[in-house]
């Protein structure tokens, strides 16, 4: 379950991408890191340990994932407003 905030979600949305866009550069990417975005679509911004536990993947599978979103932009990251040793995940969309 996620403990984001409403002060977590403040600048997590950056240049919005096309629909159609957004789900060409989803439609080559790996189940697990299409798993991530949806987790991420429906509950954002999350930590790697949250999506790990929302997703039901091993952390190694979500660094896996995170990587993967990142090389074709489609996830940002920037460190939690709650804890800043974290770094959080959202959607660029």
């Amino acid at each position: 379950m996620s403990t984001s905030t409403a002060e977590d979600r403040i600048g997590a949305a950056e240049e919005p991408l096309p629909e159609e866009e957004y789900l060409e550069r989803l439609r080559d990417l790996p189940p697990s890191a299409k798993l991530v975005a949806k987790v991420l679509e429906t509950d954002s911004p999350l930590s790697q340990g949250q999506l790990a536990e929302e997703s039901l993947l091993p952390d190694r599978t979500v660094r896996y994932a995170l990587n993967r979103l990142e090389d074709v932009e489609l996830v940002g990251s920037r460190y939690s407003f709650r804890d800043a040793r974290k770094q959080v995940y959202f959607l660029r969309r």
